[in-house]
């Protein structure tokens, strides 16, 4: 396949590598010349120099060739633009844009465009690992209903069902790992302390789900 990166950042030369690397051919655009700088020794792909949603610049980037199209450039505006380009233009079906304000990324998915909000991602990620207790999530769908979340198995929770985690409505047990190794969760698996059990959590209720596994519930039940 053909794949067309436009930004020769971090990212975007990091995914000319790893798909070259898959035997693909890419060809990545940039307007800043010296950005080719970092790609790898050995790229075998096309460069081209020009602001990337310039149709006569994908174009030469073999757009019409192309069977993906990733816009991760350093601006929002600009990726948002090129993927519509990509898609309504030219037809592209799958394009991906990198997106800083994760606002605009639940707009741009309910438009069908799909995003990555890498800096969210990265604040999460981080904010987790300062303050175990932030409300932060892994992931959220598109219609902001639903949350993808990580919390770890307290001592108090250890050897009960991972059924008794779940809240029936609010929150759901889809995976759990232990010792490194990740499992699909199912109802009797037994828990075990130190866990990690992701959960998916309706919006709204990831204090009551918090409350729920930090309060003793060592003769069972729910809290809601």
């Amino acid at each position: 396949m053909h794949v067309v990166i436009v930004g020769c950042g971090r990212v975007g030369s990091g995914l000319a590598r790893i798909i070259e690397d898959k035997g693909h051919s890419v060809a990545i655009v940039d307007k800043d010349p010296r950005a080719f700088r970092r790609l790898h020794s050995g790229f075998g792909g096309k460069q081209v120099v020009g602001v990337g949603f310039d149709r006569e610049r994908l174009e030469e980037a073999g757009i019409h060739d192309a069977d993906a199209v990733a816009a991760v450039t350093s601006g929002d505006n600009s990726n948002i633009l090129i993927a519509r380009v990509a898609r309504e233009t030219f037809g592209i079906e799958r394009v991906v844009a990198r997106i800083y304000d994760p606002r605009r990324a639940i707009i741009y998915e309910r438009l069908g465009i799909p995003t990555i909000a890498t800096v969210q991602w990265t604040i999460d990620r981080v904010l987790r690992r300062l303050i175990p207790e932030a409300e932060d999530s892994d992931w959220i769908d598109p219609s902001a209903g639903v949350v993808l979340v990580e919390r770890e198995v307290v001592a108090s929770w250890a050897g009960r069902p991972l059924g008794a985690i779940e809240i029936p409505g609010v929150a759901r047990a889809v995976a759990v790992a232990r010792m490194g190794t990740a499992q699909i969760a199912t109802p009797d698996l037994v828990t075990q302390d130190g866990d990690l059990v992701y959960l998916a959590v309706a919006i709204g209720h990831l204090s009551d789900i918090d409350e729920h596994l930090g309060g003793e519930h060592a003769n069972g039940g729910v809290s809601q």
